[in-house]
């Protein structure tokens, strides 16, 4: 954003005035003031937010490129961020092969935490993955999803995380999913709050991703160490049958308007850009705004999940992006 600057210059007008000083004007005209409008570039002024990069902007990279995962904050470092947050399934097949065993989850510790120390990295959350269902009707399910989620709240607490992202799977019933996500919230919170970490969730896919009910959700657990995660782009609540298009969407401005009293976290989803540099799907500018109206200040995760360009041109991109905004906001 430009700010305006309004620098007072006088001008003193006369008319007749002996260039030897000697003889006064017999009319002298009145001194006159002008106001001259200056405007200055502050286009490097500081985000309200500070940058983290979200490692699932690298899942190709990792996933099919063969990178280390390893490598996430070094390469987080080099493009400009200060912030980590992990992916727990990209750090398969190594921890999933030995059953997220004790030994194998504190290499994972120990590993990252050295990395981002070695690049004066800030490790915010870790996401995770396929650990079962928060939202299901089975009881005993939840609760074995309760206790696979544990492990990895003691690892934030070990890496200076404040949070975990977890997902709501379960039932598609809306009255059952909010009870259910409740319950297994609830349980789970309770433990993190032992380890003083946040759960969030993100709206991610079916009745998460509708934000009324995401929120009926947070305001029913009601606990200070349970939160949402915004995403500006999950708001698919339901594709076409075997496809990845959507179907049934929810307002992703509403939706994000609706989470943020509740946001711990923020996302911002990029997919596409046009030719100035903007998302072709996602208004960031007025994403931006409603996260600022709502007083937040921490850290917004970058994640790029296009193709039309490379991961790392993407995240540059979104980085730039969200940068560019925020200085357009009204």
């Amino acid at each position: 954003m430009k700010s305006k600057k309004l620098i007072r210059i006088a001008f003193i007008v006369g008319i007749g005035i002996s260039l030897l000083g000697t003889y006064a004007c017999k009319e002298n005209k009145k001194e006159k003031v002008e106001e001259i409008e200056i405007v200055e570039d502050e286009t490097n002024t500081a985000p309200f937010f500070e940058l983290s990069l979200a490692q699932w902007s690298m899942h190709k990279m990792i996933n099919d490129e063969g990178v280390d995962p390893y490598s996430f904050a070094e390469k987080a470092k080099n493009w400009g961020f200060t912030g980590l947050e992990y992916v727990s399934q990209l750090y398969n097949p190594e921890l999933s092969d030995a059953n997220y065993s004790e030994e194998a989850m504190a290499n994972f510790v120990e590993k990252s935490n050295a990395e981002a120390k070695k690049y004066g990295m800030k490790n915010v959350l870790i996401m995770i993955d396929g650990q079962g269902n928060l939202a299901v009707n089975d009881e005993a399910e939840r609760n074995e999803t309760v206790e696979k989620h544990k492990k990895w709240v003691d690892a934030a607490a070990a890496m200076g995380c404040h949070a975990i992202r977890v997902n709501l799977n379960g039932s598609n019933v809306p009255e059952e999913w909010i009870k259910n996500s409740v319950d297994g919230l609830t349980k789970l919170a309770t433990y993190a709050k032992t380890k003083n970490i946040n759960i969030l969730v993100e709206n991610h896919g079916g009745l998460s991703s509708n934000g009324e009910l995401h929120a009926q959700v947070m305001k029913n657990v009601n606990m200070d160490n349970c939160g949402s995660l915004p995403d500006f782009g999950n708001f698919c609540m339901e594709r076409k049958p075997n496809s990845w298009d959507c179907l049934k969407e929810y307002d992703k401005y509403k939706g994000v308007k609706e989470l943020m009293p509740y946001a711990k976290a923020v996302s911002a989803k990029s997919n596409n850009f046009d030719a100035d540099g903007y998302d072709t799907g996602i208004d960031y500018v007025q994403m931006l705004k409603i996260v600022k109206d709502a007083g937040y200040t921490g850290f917004i995760g970058v994640e790029y999940e296009g193709s039309e360009i490379s991961e790392e041109a993407g995240i540059i991109a979104t980085r730039d992006l969200l940068l560019k905004a925020a200085n357009e906001i009204e």
